[in-house]
């Protein structure tokens, strides 16, 4: 029973599936040869993650595929629903990865109220000679306490976040189309305590108008277009900081170039971007701009758990006990 872990897999996964008798081969293929590897090889199994797509003419060419597994929250770059049409079961791991992805949106948030990220690029090239000037510079931040965040899209990394950002003493709303219009969602935000508090659920409009950051963790919309455009800019607060660790694209990256240099917005964080692995280089210079190369989900700990529950849905699927 041979599987592909085309984008890689962590070792405690790899040998979990291992002692369970599989074999995996983590060797990278290429998109365009990849059908032609898992036919060749007899793989019964791929696992991915964001930069191998698994499209319907990939699932045609390979009838001999059981199952197709990604490891993190979206399944947008497989074509799931008719994967399973034709018998291959898809599946992922959406709760492994959501406190690494809220860490980093944390740590962002703490970054551009400081002005740490631009700090960082200043302090050891003029740090000696400016000291002064930079120090004037950077001593007007602001705190997260009392401020609002916005959180556009409230699944498992949505409500980690909103416990981390309630934490701080910030208060946080969220909009997401999966819950009614009036409705709050209750969370735990302490391990220790057990203290919950209520997030209420707001209208797109108004989240855009109240918040004084806003964290996307949706995918684009069904037409592929973006999330946030130039319309949607202009509704948000002035000096609004943006955070989007969810897919390339659900910001659109030219309107939101315009807007920061308008001012509109503060300062953008963002660890996934249009044509990745090459992003565009203007949106990477940007002054305003926080930027991490796609590693929402890439801590020691998230990546144990996602393999883990890889392997424990893997021999869910083929009917074998886990050892």
């Amino acid at each position: 029973m041979k599987i592909l872990a085309n984008d890689g897999i962590d070792a405690s996964g790899k040998k979990a599936l291992e002692e369970s008798g599989f074999i995996v081969i983590t060797e990278k293929v290429s998109q365009e040869k990849l059908a032609e590897a898992i036919n060749r090889e007899g793989y019964i199994g791929l696992l991915v993650r964001s930069a191998t797509v698994a499209r319907k003419e990939f699932i045609d060419a390979c009838p001999n595929l059981r199952f197709i597994g990604r490891g993190g929250v979206g399944i947008d770059n497989i074509d799931a629903e008719y994967a399973r049409s034709k018998g291959v079961q898809v599946f992922n791991t959406p709760g492994s990865s959501s406190q690494a992805v809220a860490e980093l949106v944390m740590s962002y948030m703490f970054a551009a109220a400081r002005g740490l990220y631009d700090s960082g690029r200043n302090m050891p090239t003029n740090g000696t000679t400016e000291f002064e000037t930079l120090k004037r510079k950077y001593s007007k931040g602001f705190e997260l306490r009392g401020k609002t965040l916005g959180i556009i899209g409230f699944g498992r990394i949505g409500r980690s976040l909103a416990a981390y950002a309630a934490g701080c003493g910030m208060s946080v709303i969220f909009n997401d189309n999966h819950f009614r219009e009036d409705q709050a969602v209750a969370i735990n935000i302490g391990n220790i305590s057990n203290a919950s508090m209520v997030v209420p659920r707001k209208s797109f409009a108004d989240l855009l108008a109240q918040s004084d950051f806003i964290s996307l963790h949706v995918p684009k919309q069904p037409d592929g277009s973006a999330v946030i455009t130039s319309s949607e800019f202009s509704r948000m607060k002035k000096g609004v900081v943006i955070i989007n660790t969810a897919r390339g694209g659900v910001v659109d990256e030219k309107a939101l170039i315009e807007n920061l240099d308008s001012g509109q917005v503060r300062v953008v964080a963002l660890d996934v971007f249009v044509g990745e692995p090459k992003p565009n280089e203007e949106l990477l210079r940007h002054p305003g701009v926080i930027s991490t190369p796609h590693i929402g989900a890439s801590t020691l700990e998230a990546q144990e758990r996602i393999g883990l529950e890889i392997a424990e849905r893997v021999c869910e699927i083929m009917g074998i006990k886990l050892l």
